[in-house]
Protein backbone atom coordinates (compact mmCIF):
# COMPACT_ATOMS: atom_id res chain seq x y z
CA UNK A 1 0.00 0.00 0.00
CA UNK A 2 1.27 3.47 -0.83
CA UNK A 3 2.63 5.56 2.01
CA UNK A 4 -0.07 8.23 1.70
CA UNK A 5 -2.83 5.78 2.59
CA UNK A 6 -3.76 5.78 6.25
CA UNK A 7 -4.33 2.34 7.77
CA UNK A 8 -6.77 1.69 10.55
CA UNK A 9 -5.26 0.82 13.94
CA UNK A 10 -4.36 -2.86 14.13
CA UNK A 11 -6.38 -3.35 17.30
CA UNK A 12 -9.59 -1.81 15.99
CA UNK A 13 -12.52 -4.21 15.92
CA UNK A 14 -15.62 -3.79 13.83
CA UNK A 15 -18.79 -3.09 15.86
CA UNK A 16 -20.41 -6.19 17.30
CA UNK A 17 -17.24 -8.23 16.88
CA UNK A 18 -17.13 -10.58 19.84
CA UNK A 19 -15.27 -13.45 18.23
CA UNK A 20 -12.12 -14.64 19.89
CA UNK A 21 -10.26 -17.72 21.03
CA UNK A 22 -11.90 -20.10 23.44
CA UNK A 23 -9.65 -22.23 25.60
CA UNK A 24 -10.09 -25.87 24.70
CA UNK A 25 -10.85 -28.49 27.33
CA UNK A 26 -8.69 -31.59 27.55
CA UNK A 27 -10.42 -34.97 27.70
CA UNK A 28 -10.17 -37.18 30.78
CA UNK A 29 -7.48 -39.83 30.41
CA UNK A 30 -7.98 -43.39 31.62
CA UNK A 31 -4.71 -44.95 32.68
CA UNK A 32 -4.20 -48.66 32.09
CA UNK A 33 -3.95 -50.71 35.25
CA UNK A 34 -3.37 -54.45 35.30
CA UNK A 35 -6.09 -54.88 37.91
CA UNK A 36 -8.57 -53.29 35.50
CA UNK A 37 -7.33 -54.96 32.32
CA UNK A 38 -10.57 -56.81 31.54
CA UNK A 39 -12.72 -53.71 32.14
CA UNK A 40 -10.55 -51.47 29.96
CA UNK A 41 -10.26 -54.04 27.18
CA UNK A 42 -14.04 -54.58 27.22
CA UNK A 43 -14.71 -50.84 27.02
CA UNK A 44 -12.21 -50.53 24.19
CA UNK A 45 -13.94 -53.31 22.23
CA UNK A 46 -17.25 -51.55 22.71
CA UNK A 47 -15.80 -48.31 21.41
CA UNK A 48 -16.21 -46.59 24.75
CA UNK A 49 -12.45 -45.99 24.97
CA UNK A 50 -9.79 -45.37 22.33
CA UNK A 51 -6.06 -45.81 22.85
CA UNK A 52 -4.16 -42.53 22.57
CA UNK A 53 -0.69 -43.81 23.41
CA UNK A 54 0.75 -46.69 25.37
CA UNK A 55 -1.31 -47.26 28.52
CA UNK A 56 -3.51 -44.20 28.00
CA UNK A 57 -7.12 -44.14 26.78
CA UNK A 58 -9.83 -41.50 26.34
CA UNK A 59 -13.52 -41.60 25.54
CA UNK A 60 -14.08 -40.93 21.82
CA UNK A 61 -15.46 -37.54 20.88
CA UNK A 62 -18.74 -37.32 18.92
CA UNK A 63 -18.16 -37.29 15.18
CA UNK A 64 -18.92 -33.58 14.83
CA UNK A 65 -17.16 -31.03 12.67
CA UNK A 66 -14.85 -31.55 9.74
CA UNK A 67 -11.43 -33.12 9.43
CA UNK A 68 -9.73 -30.11 11.05
CA UNK A 69 -11.92 -30.29 14.16
CA UNK A 70 -11.37 -34.02 14.48
CA UNK A 71 -7.60 -33.54 14.20
CA UNK A 72 -7.73 -30.94 16.99
CA UNK A 73 -9.59 -33.39 19.19
CA UNK A 74 -7.00 -36.09 18.50
CA UNK A 75 -4.10 -33.81 19.36
CA UNK A 76 -5.81 -32.53 22.52
CA UNK A 77 -6.25 -36.15 23.61
CA UNK A 78 -2.55 -36.74 23.01
CA UNK A 79 -1.68 -33.61 25.00
CA UNK A 80 -3.74 -34.92 27.92
CA UNK A 81 -2.09 -38.33 27.71
CA UNK A 82 1.43 -36.89 27.53
CA UNK A 83 0.74 -34.57 30.47
CA UNK A 84 -0.14 -37.59 32.56
CA UNK A 85 3.18 -39.31 31.85
CA UNK A 86 5.74 -36.50 32.13
CA UNK A 87 7.45 -36.05 35.48
CA UNK A 88 10.30 -33.62 34.84
CA UNK A 89 10.02 -29.85 34.35
CA UNK A 90 8.32 -29.14 31.01
CA UNK A 91 5.73 -27.04 29.24
CA UNK A 92 3.69 -27.59 26.12
CA UNK A 93 4.83 -25.29 23.35
CA UNK A 94 4.57 -24.43 19.66
CA UNK A 95 1.31 -25.57 18.02
CA UNK A 96 0.36 -27.60 21.09
CA UNK A 97 0.37 -24.45 23.21
CA UNK A 98 -1.56 -22.59 20.50
CA UNK A 99 -4.19 -25.32 20.51
CA UNK A 100 -4.50 -25.35 24.32
CA UNK A 101 -4.78 -21.54 24.38
CA UNK A 102 -7.67 -21.80 21.93
CA UNK A 103 -5.85 -20.08 19.08
CA UNK A 104 -6.58 -20.76 15.44
CA UNK A 105 -4.35 -23.34 13.79
CA UNK A 106 -4.10 -24.45 10.18
CA UNK A 107 -3.15 -27.90 8.93
CA UNK A 108 -2.42 -29.05 12.45
CA UNK A 109 0.10 -31.89 12.58
CA UNK A 110 -0.73 -35.06 14.51
CA UNK A 111 1.94 -34.46 17.12
CA UNK A 112 2.57 -32.78 20.45
CA UNK A 113 5.34 -30.30 21.22
CA UNK A 114 7.02 -30.28 24.61
CA UNK A 115 9.81 -27.92 25.65
CA UNK A 116 12.20 -29.19 28.33
CA UNK A 117 15.48 -27.83 29.64
CA UNK A 118 17.20 -31.18 29.10
CA UNK A 119 17.44 -33.59 26.20
CA UNK A 120 15.82 -36.91 27.14
CA UNK A 121 17.31 -40.24 26.20
CA UNK A 122 15.86 -41.66 23.02
CA UNK A 123 14.05 -44.94 23.64
CA UNK A 124 12.99 -47.47 21.06
CA UNK A 125 9.41 -47.41 22.32
CA UNK A 126 9.17 -43.64 22.28
CA UNK A 127 6.13 -42.03 20.67
CA UNK A 128 7.20 -40.38 17.41
CA UNK A 129 4.25 -38.01 17.74
CA UNK A 130 5.90 -36.28 20.71
CA UNK A 131 8.34 -33.59 19.55
CA UNK A 132 10.71 -32.69 22.36
CA UNK A 133 12.52 -29.34 22.25
CA UNK A 134 15.58 -29.23 24.53
CA UNK A 135 15.34 -25.58 25.48
CA UNK A 136 15.13 -23.77 28.79
CA UNK A 137 11.93 -21.72 28.71
CA UNK A 138 12.33 -18.78 31.14
CA UNK A 139 9.60 -17.94 33.68
CA UNK A 140 8.61 -14.90 31.61
CA UNK A 141 7.54 -17.21 28.79
CA UNK A 142 5.64 -19.75 30.90
CA UNK A 143 2.09 -19.86 32.19
CA UNK A 144 -0.47 -22.42 33.29
CA UNK A 145 -4.06 -23.08 32.33
CA UNK A 146 -6.80 -22.92 34.98
CA UNK A 147 -6.40 -26.69 35.32
CA UNK A 148 -2.66 -26.36 35.96
CA UNK A 149 -1.36 -27.45 32.57
CA UNK A 150 2.04 -25.83 31.87
CA UNK A 151 2.20 -24.02 28.52
CA UNK A 152 4.20 -21.28 26.90
CA UNK A 153 2.62 -17.82 26.98
CA UNK A 154 0.76 -16.37 24.03
CA UNK A 155 3.82 -14.28 23.20
CA UNK A 156 6.32 -17.15 23.33
CA UNK A 157 3.92 -19.40 21.42
CA UNK A 158 3.71 -16.77 18.67
CA UNK A 159 7.49 -16.66 18.30
CA UNK A 160 7.95 -20.44 18.49
CA UNK A 161 5.34 -21.01 15.80
CA UNK A 162 6.84 -18.20 13.71
CA UNK A 163 10.20 -19.97 13.79
CA UNK A 164 8.92 -23.53 13.41
CA UNK A 165 5.92 -23.51 11.07
CA UNK A 166 5.58 -22.62 7.42
CA UNK A 167 4.85 -18.92 7.02
CA UNK A 168 1.13 -19.20 6.25
CA UNK A 169 0.48 -21.50 9.20
CA UNK A 170 2.55 -19.27 11.48
CA UNK A 171 0.59 -16.17 10.49
CA UNK A 172 -2.70 -17.90 11.36
CA UNK A 173 -1.37 -18.47 14.89
CA UNK A 174 0.15 -14.98 15.22
CA UNK A 175 -3.04 -13.18 14.13
CA UNK A 176 -5.07 -15.25 16.56
CA UNK A 177 -2.59 -14.67 19.40
CA UNK A 178 -2.78 -10.90 18.99
CA UNK A 179 -6.56 -11.18 18.86
CA UNK A 180 -6.40 -13.13 22.14
CA UNK A 181 -4.43 -10.34 23.79
CA UNK A 182 -0.78 -11.14 23.18
CA UNK A 183 1.41 -8.14 24.00
CA UNK A 184 3.31 -7.13 20.88
CA UNK A 185 6.01 -5.42 22.96
CA UNK A 186 6.68 -8.68 24.80
CA UNK A 187 6.74 -10.55 21.50
CA UNK A 188 9.34 -8.08 20.23
CA UNK A 189 11.45 -8.64 23.36
CA UNK A 190 11.37 -12.41 22.83
CA UNK A 191 12.36 -11.93 19.20
CA UNK A 192 15.25 -9.72 20.30
CA UNK A 193 16.46 -12.30 22.81
CA UNK A 194 16.31 -15.03 20.15
CA UNK A 195 18.47 -13.14 17.64
CA UNK A 196 20.60 -15.44 15.53
CA UNK A 197 18.60 -18.59 16.21
CA UNK A 198 17.15 -20.70 13.39
CA UNK A 199 13.90 -19.38 11.94
CA UNK A 200 14.07 -16.02 13.70
CA UNK A 201 14.03 -14.01 10.46
CA UNK A 202 10.78 -15.62 9.39
CA UNK A 203 9.36 -15.12 12.89
CA UNK A 204 10.09 -11.39 12.66
CA UNK A 205 8.34 -11.24 9.29
CA UNK A 206 5.31 -13.11 10.58
CA UNK A 207 5.01 -10.83 13.62
CA UNK A 208 5.35 -7.77 11.41
CA UNK A 209 2.47 -9.00 9.25
CA UNK A 210 0.30 -10.13 12.18
CA UNK A 211 -2.87 -8.19 12.85
CA UNK A 212 -5.47 -8.64 15.60
CA UNK A 213 -8.26 -7.61 13.24
CA UNK A 214 -8.04 -10.87 11.28
CA UNK A 215 -11.24 -12.72 12.18
CA UNK A 216 -10.47 -16.09 10.63
CA UNK A 217 -7.61 -18.27 9.39
CA UNK A 218 -8.91 -17.64 5.89
CA UNK A 219 -8.18 -13.92 6.16
CA UNK A 220 -4.68 -14.70 7.43
CA UNK A 221 -4.02 -17.08 4.54
CA UNK A 222 -5.23 -14.56 1.96
CA UNK A 223 -2.83 -11.95 3.36
CA UNK A 224 0.06 -14.40 3.27
CA UNK A 225 -0.63 -15.19 -0.40
CA UNK A 226 -0.74 -11.47 -1.18
CA UNK A 227 2.54 -10.94 0.66
CA UNK A 228 4.20 -13.84 -1.16
CA UNK A 229 3.09 -12.35 -4.48
CA UNK A 230 4.69 -9.00 -3.66
CA UNK A 231 1.38 -7.11 -3.75
CA UNK A 232 0.69 -4.26 -1.33
CA UNK A 233 -0.99 -5.74 1.72
CA UNK A 234 -4.72 -5.06 2.09
CA UNK A 235 -6.16 -3.36 5.12
CA UNK A 236 -8.50 -5.32 7.41
CA UNK A 237 -11.97 -4.53 8.71
CA UNK A 238 -12.43 -1.84 6.07
CA UNK A 239 -15.33 0.50 6.77
CA UNK A 240 -17.43 1.33 3.70
CA UNK A 241 -20.40 3.70 3.57
CA UNK A 242 -23.23 2.46 1.36
CA UNK A 243 -26.85 3.49 0.82
CA UNK A 244 -27.80 0.67 3.19
CA UNK A 245 -25.52 2.02 5.91
CA UNK A 246 -22.02 1.06 7.05
CA UNK A 247 -20.61 -2.19 5.71
CA UNK A 248 -17.38 -3.82 6.82
CA UNK A 249 -15.21 -5.58 4.26
CA UNK A 250 -12.87 -8.31 5.51
CA UNK A 251 -9.85 -7.11 3.54
CA UNK A 252 -9.39 -4.40 1.00
CA UNK A 253 -7.55 -1.55 -0.66
CA UNK A 254 -9.71 1.54 0.05
CA UNK A 255 -7.77 3.72 -2.38
CA UNK A 256 -8.73 1.31 -5.19
CA UNK A 257 -12.13 0.31 -3.82
CA UNK A 258 -11.22 -3.35 -4.16
CA UNK A 259 -12.21 -5.69 -1.37
CA UNK A 260 -11.96 -9.36 -0.47
CA UNK A 261 -14.59 -11.27 1.46
CA UNK A 262 -13.64 -14.67 2.84
CA UNK A 263 -16.60 -17.04 2.77
CA UNK A 264 -16.41 -20.08 4.99
CA UNK A 265 -19.24 -22.60 4.76
CA UNK A 266 -20.14 -22.26 8.45
CA UNK A 267 -22.20 -19.09 8.30
CA UNK A 268 -24.52 -20.64 5.70
CA UNK A 269 -24.92 -23.94 7.56
CA UNK A 270 -27.92 -22.98 9.69
CA UNK A 271 -28.16 -23.84 13.38
CA UNK A 272 -26.93 -21.04 15.59
CA UNK A 273 -26.12 -19.00 12.49
CA UNK A 274 -29.80 -18.68 11.57
CA UNK A 275 -31.74 -19.52 8.45
CA UNK A 276 -29.16 -20.13 5.68
CA UNK A 277 -31.52 -18.78 3.01
CA UNK A 278 -31.96 -15.55 4.91
CA UNK A 279 -28.20 -15.33 5.40
CA UNK A 280 -27.64 -15.72 1.67
CA UNK A 281 -30.22 -13.06 0.86
CA UNK A 282 -28.72 -10.65 3.39
CA UNK A 283 -25.27 -11.26 1.93
CA UNK A 284 -26.60 -10.63 -1.57
CA UNK A 285 -28.16 -7.31 -0.49
CA UNK A 286 -24.91 -6.33 1.21
CA UNK A 287 -22.85 -7.26 -1.84
CA UNK A 288 -25.12 -5.21 -4.12
CA UNK A 289 -24.80 -2.18 -1.83
CA UNK A 290 -21.01 -2.41 -1.88
CA UNK A 291 -21.00 -2.72 -5.67
CA UNK A 292 -23.24 0.30 -6.02
CA UNK A 293 -20.82 2.19 -3.79
CA UNK A 294 -18.16 1.60 -6.45
CA UNK A 295 -16.39 -1.38 -4.87
CA UNK A 296 -15.19 -4.52 -6.58
CA UNK A 297 -15.64 -7.43 -4.19
CA UNK A 298 -13.78 -10.70 -4.67
CA UNK A 299 -15.30 -13.62 -2.80
CA UNK A 300 -12.74 -16.19 -1.63
CA UNK A 301 -13.42 -19.69 -0.34
CA UNK A 302 -11.28 -22.47 1.11
CA UNK A 303 -11.06 -23.99 -2.36
CA UNK A 304 -9.58 -20.74 -3.68
CA UNK A 305 -6.90 -20.85 -0.98
CA UNK A 306 -5.82 -24.25 -2.29
CA UNK A 307 -4.86 -22.50 -5.55
CA UNK A 308 -2.93 -19.37 -4.48
CA UNK A 309 -1.62 -18.61 -7.99
CA UNK A 310 -5.16 -18.44 -9.33
CA UNK A 311 -6.25 -16.28 -6.39
CA UNK A 312 -3.34 -13.88 -6.85
CA UNK A 313 -4.16 -13.55 -10.55
CA UNK A 314 -7.74 -12.55 -9.67
CA UNK A 315 -6.46 -9.95 -7.24
CA UNK A 316 -4.01 -8.51 -9.77
CA UNK A 317 -6.76 -8.23 -12.40
CA UNK A 318 -9.15 -6.51 -9.99
CA UNK A 319 -6.50 -4.02 -8.87
CA UNK A 320 -5.45 -3.28 -12.45
CA UNK A 321 -9.06 -2.71 -13.52
CA UNK A 322 -9.58 -0.36 -10.55
CA UNK A 323 -6.53 1.67 -11.57
CA UNK A 324 -7.84 1.94 -15.13
CA UNK A 325 -11.20 3.16 -13.85
CA UNK A 326 -9.40 5.75 -11.74
CA UNK A 327 -7.45 6.98 -14.78
CA UNK A 328 -10.61 7.37 -16.84
CA UNK A 329 -12.21 9.43 -14.08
Amino acid sequence: MSDDVTRAPRDRRRPGDTTGPQRRELPTVVRFDESRRSVIERRARRGELVRVRRGRYVAPEPAAGGVAVQREQQVLALVAAVAQTLRTDYCFSHESAALVHGLSVYRLADEVHVSQSWKPKVRRDRDDRVRRHPVDVPPRDRTTTPTGLPVTTLERTTVDCGRWLAGARALVVADSALRAGADRAVVDKILHDAAGRPGIRQARLVVDLADARAESPGESLVRWSVHEAGIDLPDLAVEVQTWRGTAWVDLGWPELRVGIEFDGAVKYSGGEHGDPRERLLAEKRRHDALTEAGWTILRVTWDDLAHPDRLVARIRRARAAARRRGTVR
